[in-house]
């Protein structure tokens, strides 16, 4: 069952776990679990995605529960009106603030983009990203006596493919876990030594302005305990209430 954190009467969200689609794709036949699906049959009644995670990122997924509520709430995504927060553990120690503004070529898949423009130019696309933690341990890796990770957070100002994930791997910080944009002999050092083979971002907040009652919505999912276990071993809080 799918952990519902919040829900009115047009709108309801999820914490998403990680590895889980959003809906079906004719890219991923092979799959029967989709976060729509199991969500339309856990309330009894449709749901309507207005913005998507990628699979292997877990935390706050958004539905509308109907088609007119679902149109009112992308407007605010269109114009850069709801506000997005990340926590993504990368490799190396982060500088304390930055705002990438790198335009991003959009991701084309082979088989579903097949007939997209092939030459399209690049998208506007800035993430601001904050250094929170820094750790170091001493454990070699390559030539290096000891291995280092940071703990950003990210808020994207624009919504382009994998954006938060091409911009820390943009700054040599590339995401743990993430085998598309990242270091695969630190993911596999890390699944290694930690014991948790996932990608390590995670949609901790979303904040809107309900469509109906102009009320401020921020809406707010937990890391879980596997990711506080790893930030523990990382000398870190392993206290939900100290990532928010």
């Amino acid at each position: 069952m799918l952990e519902i954190i919040y829900q009115d009467a047009d709108y309801v969200a999820i914490n998403k776990p990680s590895g889980l689609l959003v809906h079906r794709s004719f890219l991923d036949k092979r799959e029967t679990q989709f976060a729509m699906q199991m969500l339309r049959d856990q309330l009894g009644q449709h749901v309507f995605p207005v913005h998507r995670l990628d699979r292997p990122t877990s935390g706050v997924l958004l539905f509308a529960l109907s088609s007119e509520a679902a149109r009112a709430i992308n407007e605010q995504f269109i114009t850069g009106d709801i506000e997005k927060r990340y926590l993504a553990l990368v490799r190396g120690f982060a500088p304390d603030a930055t705002l990438v503004d790198k335009p991003l070529k959009e991701e084309l898949d082979k088989i579903a983009d097949k007939f997209a423009d092939q030459d399209k130019a690049p998208q506007e696309a800035q993430t601001q990203i904050n250094c929170l933690q820094q750790a170091s341990l001493p454990i070699p890796f390559g030539k290096y006596p000891s291995i280092r990770y940071s703990l950003v957070e990210c808020f994207p100002k624009t919504g382009r493919k994998h954006q938060i994930r091409r911009h820390l791997n943009h700054l040599s910080h590339p995401i743990i876990g993430d085998v598309n944009h990242g270091d695969n002999k630190q993911n596999h050092f890390f699944v290694e030594h930690f014991e948790l083979r996932r990608l390590m971002l995670f949609a901790t907040d979303l904040k809107f302005v309900h469509p109906y009652n102009n009320q401020n919505i921020s809406i707010s999912a937990n890391l879980g305990e596997s990711a506080l276990a790893v930030f523990a071993k990382l000398g870190w809080s392993n206290n939900e209430r100290d990532y928010k």
